[in-house]
């Protein structure tokens, strides 16, 4: 009616072109519905741990596409945006392709901005300046916010570690006298420096006539409580010389 009403006036507006977006299908091609588990948008922020521009770029190229891009930020698609471009066929919501996505944007997000969203996820005595610091290393293993908080949280994590049971295996048989012998030799070192303790480990690997796995698999063990870290040098400076040996000898034999 408010066209008819325009047009009815000399320099009236345009007809309008109408257009709708294609419906998003659950995985089994069937309409998203309840049952597929469909959530709101908080949802995979606050449980999936989804940053915001990741479900933007996700759902944007459900209904539209822009050639072959993948990644496309808002301002991109502001400026991009064509009815073109919006496809007809429906789409279908992959929880695996989004975590995909979100992982691209993890690695891409600012340090200190990540390390604020996961101290909240670890709790209060989560540091963020030591998550900004461990979070090059860290984010790059992570597709979520909630990956990145468990893999951040052997940075807070007390004596004695829980372990889990593959770092538990680690610390079987003869690895506890290795730790032992790596205890010694990290305490006497001054220079408490990636390059000065890898060159320690190295000097020790080679005394024992062991390969350097062989020293770094129960040090993560001991000093993380799993078999997934940063690189084990990075590990020691992040957790600083007193923490790192006293769970070194924690479970030296």
């Amino acid at each position: 009616p408010i066209i008819r009403a325009m047009n009815a006036i000399e320099g009236g507006w345009p007809d309008p072109v109408y257009a709708h977006i294609p419906l998003i299908h659950g995985s089994d091609g069937a309409k998203l519905s309840k049952r597929h588990g469909a959530l709101g948008v908080e949802a995979y922020r606050d449980e999936f741990g989804i940053l915001p521009e990741a479900l933007f770029n996700y759902l944007l190229r459900l209904g539209w596409g822009h050639g072959d891009r993948e990644e496309i930020t808002r301002e991109e698609a502001i400026a991009l945006f064509d009815l073109d471009g919006v496809g007809k066929s429906p789409s279908r919501f992959d929880l695996k392709k989004l975590e995909n996505l979100n992982g691209h944007y993890l690695r891409e997000a600012d340090d200190a901005r990540l390390a604020t969203l996961v101290a909240a996820r670890i709790g209060e005595h989560a540091e963020e300046a030591l998550l900004a610091r461990a979070m090059p290393e860290l984010k790059v293993r992570a597709k979520n916010l909630n990956e990145l908080a468990e893999n951040a949280a052997f940075l807070f994590a007390k004596r004695p570690l829980a372990m889990t049971d593959k770092a538990a295996a680690l610390l079987e048989g003869e690895a506890r006298a290795i730790l032992r012998k790596i205890y010694d030799g990290l305490r006497a070192e001054n220079d408490w420096t990636s390059e000065s303790l890898e060159a320690t480990t190295k000097a020790l690997a080679e005394e024992l006539g062991l390969g350097l796995g062989k020293l770094a698999q129960p040090m993560r063990a001991a000093l993380t409580g799993t078999t997934t870290s940063p690189g084990i040098f990075d590990v020691l400076i992040l957790l600083g010389r007193d923490e790192a040996l006293a769970r070194l000898d924690a479970q030296a034999a």
